[in-house]
């Protein structure tokens, strides 16, 4: 009896065409998270075997798996849902490149154990002659701390209100891709970095005369650090790096509500903000310079490549690079 092979599975050339339509439907931040997310895993694999290295392979799967289910469903299926798409790729995409903060205090010495705080503080003194954080020992006080304490806490809060809006409230495309692709580009290049050039900072790796004082916003800061806190996430400094591209980025459409009246006010925070980094002695200034050199890299490159997406999914029908809600709960990849 003859086998009706095209019943019992499905033409070669149909699987092929699944996958090329999979890898159109992709957007070039699925790239970049997908990278990043094969980048710790390999970094892992290749640590020494220990019981901090197992922990570290099963967090990153963990993030992994949950990341391609998503892609699974929203670029492979797509799920088209104007609730459900919407939520499942922006919790399924973008929290676990945030959620991959949390697990480097363990990974971070797994991968690379050594720490280059000398070589970084030397560099430092050979360019400016000096190093900020000692420098701005003179000024330490209970004033002074509890200033730059509460800034360097604010990074949090000014984070939130540009990421969240932007996620679940932005309608237009093209601000919304400029801004969510240039923050995972920022968070997926310093994650890596921190892998490459591993560092404690001034707090661990020198002296100095005045002890930061304690207080309400000192205690407060100091306390998160220690118990979320990376420890070795130095280079780099992403306490630069995001509010200095959510500044720029501000500044470019301070012709458009809100951000006519939000610019200088996100300025003056992220001014703070950097200076309180190596106030609070956790960053050299090398630091700082390589996290505004790229906040300013990923400002400009961004909104060219989401440009360059927008056009290629229109050109191509496909659907959006960040399903829409949709009021009446259906399709989320309408026009």
């Amino acid at each position: 009896m003859a086998v009706k092979h095209d019943v019992l599975a499905p033409p070669t050339n149909s699987v092929l065409d699944g996958v090329r339509r999979f890898a159109r439907e992709c957007a070039f931040q699925d790239w970049v998270v997908l990278v990043f997310f094969a980048t710790l895993l390999g970094a892992v694999l290749l640590a020494d075997p220990s019981p901090a290295r197992t922990k570290s392979l099963t967090d990153v799967c963990v993030l992994l798996a949950v990341f391609v289910g998503t892609l699974t469903v929203i670029r492979g299926l797509p799920l088209r849902h104007g609730v459900a798409a919407p939520l499942i790729y922006r919790l399924g995409m973008f929290g676990p490149v945030q959620l991959s903060y949390f697990i480097l205090a363990n990974l971070l010495p797994v991968v690379n154990p050594g720490n280059l705080d000398e070589a970084l503080y030397q560099l430092d003194l050979k360019t400016l002659g000096v190093e900020p954080a000692v420098w701005l020992d003179q000024v330490v006080s209970e004033a002074s701390s509890e200033w730059f304490a509460f800034f360097y806490f604010s990074y949090f809060f000014l984070l939130a209100l540009h990421v969240l809006p932007m996620l679940f409230l932005a309608r237009d495309r093209r601000m919304t891709g400029e801004f969510t692709l240039g923050m995972i580009l920022l968070v997926c290049v310093v994650h890596v970095s921190y892998m490459l050039v591993p560092g404690f900072g001034p707090i661990r790796h020198l002296s100095f005369e005045h002890a930061l004082p304690s207080g309400m916003w000192h205690d407060i800061v100091v306390n998160t650090v220690n118990a979320s806190g990376a420890q070795k996430d130095i280079f780099p400094s992403l306490h630069t790096a995001g509010p200095a591209f959510c500044a720029l980025y501000s500044f470019r459409h301070r012709d458009k509500r809100p951000f006519c009246y939000t610019w200088p006010i996100v300025t003056f925070f992220s001014l703070n903000i950097i200076v309180a980094t190596m106030y609070m002695r956790w960053h050299w200034a090398v630091d700082v310079v390589v996290g505004l050199s790229l906040a300013y890299a990923i400002s400009v490159v961004s909104p060219r490549i989401t440009r360059w997406e927008l056009k290629r999914r229109t050109a191509q029908g496909l659907t959006e690079v960040w399903p829409r809600f949709a009021a009446n709960g259906g399709d989320a990849h309408g026009g």
